[in-house]
């Protein structure tokens, strides 16, 4: 699959082109507007000029990346794409109207069509194509040029032949490291990540405990990474939002409900790094 198609180019996105095309595809991005795309032209320039300035990526293999690049706001231009990803926000009704819009406008007969999705079943946008047998969820990580993971979710629509072409695409190509997950509501990782990240925020809303004090806790203590609170800022709170109430939709469990804090402050536009402010102040 050497010609590729992006639908977004948001954090998601912006991370999916670049890690494409610096594997030497041809890459077409689609964004709704100007002002999107431009945001999303400036989002890779910034990520590749980084890596350069880091040593991880030589500044020709940057180069030919930034060649390989092509930014538009015509849908038309997917025509010919072999795989799309669409990378657009976690929106169930937003996206069912890409994979029709997808459906309408690809015309390879093999062409796969894939979701960024976080949590939305998979069948769900399949059903929106005439080909579902060719729709699977290929769930990439942020940052997407430094995660190696990828789930990939397939439907009880899609076919063997489309989940062996990601996987090989993915790990041979992209070289990440794949996990197969069955069609359900937060697939592998977030089925196991947002409830953690709900008990923080339960946590800090009930004030047992500061938001440096519950991060600090899980970092020194358990050795991870990166505090709930500051991750969740990372993912963005909205994101977060989204997945939790799938989540919640599909099995019911009381433990899965997003907590009002959550909700307030992205009715509040308090979205995290994204917004400049989430559970903590960014500049």
């Amino acid at each position: 699959m050497e010609r590729i198609g992006v639908v977004g180019c948001g954090l998601m996105g912006s991370g999916i082109a670049e890690v494409a095309a610096r594997a030497g595809a041809d890459v077409i991005v689609v964004e709704r507007n100007a002002e999107a795309l431009a945001a999303g032209v400036a989002r890779i320039e910034k990520s590749l000029s980084r890596a350069v300035a880091s040593g991880k990526v030589p500044e020709e293999e940057a180069n030919r990346a930034r060649g390989n690049l092509s930014f538009t706001e015509d849908f038309t231009r997917l025509a010919d794409r072999q795989l799309v990803v669409e990378a657009v926000a976690e929106d169930e009704a937003i996206k069912i109207q890409v994979f029709k819009r997808l459906d309408a406008v690809v015309s390879d007969p093999k062409a796969i069509l894939a979701t960024n999705t976080s949590s939305i079943p998979i069948i769900k946008l399949a059903m929106a194509t005439r080909r579902p047998e060719q729709v699977i969820g290929m769930h990439f990580f942020n940052p997407v040029p430094v995660l190696r993971l990828v789930e990939v979710i397939s439907s009880l629509l899609t076919s063997a032949e489309t989940t062996q072409r990601v996987g090989d695409y993915a790990t041979g190509v992209l070289n990440k490291r794949v996990i197969a997950s069955k069609d359900r509501a937060g697939f592998v990782v977030n089925a196991l990540l947002i409830p953690y990240l709900l008990s923080a925020i339960r946590m800090l809303e009930s004030g047992f405990a500061t938001a440096d004090d519950i991060d600090t806790g899980m970092v020194v203590g358990c050795a991870h990474p990166m505090g709930p609170l500051a991750l969740t800022d990372l993912i963005g709170l909205d994101t977060t939002l989204a997945v939790a109430d799938s989540l919640y939709a599909e099995f019911k469990e009381s433990h899965l409900a997003p907590p009002p804090l959550l909700s307030r402050m992205v009715q509040a536009g308090l979205l995290g790094r994204k917004s400049g402010q989430g559970f903590y102040a960014y500049k």
